[in-house]
């Protein structure tokens, strides 16, 4: 349950200036011990899934990338699934890039910022974001699911990432309340 600053007392510093309540991100408290550890064991495992990713799609254990596939060995990590997962109407466009090198760049500084940012609980904005516009590509690419005509994990896994930022996980059980007194994180909140 989220309850905001504004709804509560503000304590003071010795200095004056109001504290922040422990746990918070920009006012949002999560009160319950139970839900931050719910919150902070899902932000552990998105993260895990993306960083799981991409650790097997550059090494190849074998999972779902052949070590002779894996990117160190000269492969492509985005041209198996858009060559051949692609259904539906944008199946072309995406068939045209795959494997293009700037794109393999990028979904894997994706898959490792993302998979990193939300473990340590650091950077969880730009993390559910990049990982929000991942999965909405990856649903695009495999439009119409064959389960459910509108939903699948891609969007499950990005209410999670939302989730896990707008509560303020990565400071439950997590680095984001060190990352958060940061100067330059205080000067730009969006660095949350």
């Amino acid at each position: 349950m989220a309850l905001h600053a504004s709804e509560r007392p503000t304590r003071h510093s010795a200095a004056g200036t109001p504290r922040r309540n422990a746990g918070s991100q920009d006012g949002v408290v999560v009160r319950s011990a139970a839900a931050r550890g719910v919150l902070a064991a899902a932000r552990v495992l998105v993260g895990f899934y993306f960083l799981w990713a991409f650790l097997d799609k550059t090494f190849g254990f074998g999972r779902s990338t052949p070590s002779s596939g894996s990117w160190l060995n000269g492969g492509h990590p985005t041209e198996g699934f858009l060559l051949h997962g692609t259904t539906g109407p944008f199946a072309h466009m995406f068939d045209s890039v795959a494997g293009a090198w700037w794109l393999d760049t990028l979904f894997m500084a994706g898959l490792l910022g993302v998979g990193l940012a939300m473990i340590l609980g650091i950077g969880m904005r730009i993390a559910a974001g990049a990982g929000t516009l991942m999965m909405a590509f990856m649903w695009l690419v495999t439009l119409w699911p064959g389960t459910n005509p509108f939903l699948d994990d891609h969007w499950m896994i990005a209410l999670v990432l939302l989730t896990t930022a707008v509560t303020g996980a990565g400071g439950y059980f997590g680095l984001g309340r060190a990352w958060a007194r940061l100067p330059i994180v205080r000067r730009n909140r969006w660095l949350i």
